[in-house]
């Protein structure tokens, strides 16, 4: 099959499944062993075949979750802005690693153009960044800077017979910080995580006593990690507080905004949940949440002089690949980064930012939040639903409301799954003050106030579904 033939074929495969991405339902639902039968992976191969691929093509696109669906309803993430998917494709197809200059030039400096326009948002404008893999790695690269800030010596001599080293964390923190202290070598034992108020922001009176226990024990606490949105409740930890105790405990304070960072883009929104945040040590977020950038697409930013980042991730002898410009300026972006290949995400981010700009961002982040409040609204005016915790940002902790005598939480575990298997919508879950929670998220553009009142009567409808059928429940 000629070239131009096979890139025909797969645009009219996309351009469907893109034009009928919002109809049906958002998944024709197999449970694992029926769907492996279903899709023959065991079929013979090899036979260079074009026919046959796109065979195999056409049943990942039959059987794939349409993240674009208004039911889609179960991560921070949905379907991809079209500019990104073009950029995407771009880089797919010239496949290159936006490691150095010379392979990567285009990409490069439209990295450094992007990282310096974040920097300039969030005000870290003398600072420096990278983009990772997502704001997992950040975290974790955040982690690794504080702790080589705080002992230069640690690069080159490990944690052996130093100083104990600790990290703080809201208790419901993403997990991706007891990875990285587990990574790092400062054990999980030593993320210590805060307990957190009514609101499920950090208690600052909690963290200050532990900070003053680990000093009188003879440890170090060395970082601080606000969450801005948490995973389940959409909690904010309040920066102005953080940032006096680091004067006196002398910690680095870093921002996980993985979730809420996107409220950098509204003048309003920010100062409403992330005033100061100039002043954090680090900060990072993921353009492929709310803004909608495909997967994956991080940046991480440092509130520190350029050299800062290359002193941190730089290590062993990389004089084969990476160069520095005459003027001694770091042109090879992976000198900076913990990797070695990078892929080119920073078309993909360019050409949202150039396409819909801050001002149209910012128009999302903001709608995002009115129809927050919308559904908490809604579900207050149906007698089935009920707010589980009270509604901190873009989190809407919510579940059906059994009678008396039924357990809530085997309950609403059943009525997801129906849903799910169903394809009435997809929602995700948590627990929150202990209690289990439907967890709404709404990072799609096609959901709207219908598509919400549609979800809600759908959770209601299937919850009487389940009282009908007297399932025993204990």
């Amino acid at each position: 099959m000629e070239q131009d033939a096979i890139f025909e074929r797969l645009m009219q495969l996309i351009a469907r499944y893109y034009r009928d991405r919002e109809q049906g339902a958002f998944v024709d639902y197999f449970d694992p062993g029926a769907l492996r039968q279903h899709l023959h992976l065991e079929d013979k191969g090899g036979q260079g075949n074009w026919d046959e691929l796109f065979t195999w093509v056409e049943r990942y696109l039959a059987h794939a979750v349409k993240t674009n669906h208004p039911a889609y309803l179960n991560r921070m993430w949905g379907g991809a802005n079209l500019p990104s998917v073009v950029g995407e494709v771009i880089a797919a197809v010239t496949n290159t690693s936006a490691c150095t200059f010379e392979t990567a030039p285009v990409s490069t400096l439209m990295e450094q153009y992007l990282l310096q326009t974040m920097l300039d948002l969030v005000g870290f404008g003398e600072g420096c960044g990278q983009m990772t893999t997502g704001s997992s790695n950040a975290n974790m690269i955040a982690m690794m800077a504080a702790r080589n800030s705080l002992s230069p010596k640690t690069k080159h001599q490990g944690l052996c017979g130093g100083q104990q080293l600790f990290a703080f964390v809201n208790a419901d923190a993403h997990y991706s910080m007891d990875r990285a202290a587990n990574i790092l070598g400062l054990g999980t034992s030593h993320l210590l995580k805060i307990p957190v108020d009514a609101h499920g922001c950090m208690r600052i009176d909690a963290l200050e006593e532990q900070l003053a226990q680990v000093i009188s024990a003879g440890g170090r606490p060395f970082f601080v990690a606000a969450t801005a949105g948490t995973t389940v409740w959409g909690a904010y930890d309040p920066l102005a507080p953080l940032l006096a105790l680091r004067e006196r405990y002398r910690f680095w304070l870093h921002v996980d905004g993985a979730w809420g960072g996107s409220v950098i883009f509204s003048d309003r929104l920010r100062q409403r949940f992330l005033p100061a945040l100039e002043q954090a040590d680090s900060f990072t977020l993921d353009f492929h949440k709310m803004p909608g950038t495909a997967l994956m697409c991080n940046v991480l930013l440092f509130n520190r002089p350029s050299m800062f980042l290359r002193e941190v991730c730089s290590a062993g002898d990389e004089s084969y690949i990476f160069h520095q410009g005459e003027d001694g300026e770091v042109r090879d972006l992976g000198t900076l980064s913990l990797q070695c290949g990078r892929r080119v995400d920073s078309l993909k981010w360019f050409l949202d930012w150039k396409f819909y700009g801050q001002d149209g961002l910012a128009e999302r982040v903001e709608r995002y939040l009115e129809l927050c409040q919308y559904a908490e609204a809604q579900v207050g005016r149906l007698p089935e639903l009920e707010m589980v915790v009270p509604r901190e940002s873009f989190n809407v902790c919510f579940r059906f409301k059994p009678p008396v005598g039924i357990p809530a939480e085997p309950f609403n575990r059943a009525l997801r799954e129906r849903m799910h298997r169903t394809g009435r919508a997809l929602v995700g879950t948590g627990h929150a003050n202990g209690q289990l929670v439907l967890r709404l998220l709404i990072t799609n553009i096609n959901v709207g106030k219908p598509e919400i009142d549609r979800f809600l009567l759908s959770v209601v409808e299937t919850g009487r579904e389940l009282l009908a059928e007297g399932s025993d429940w204990q």
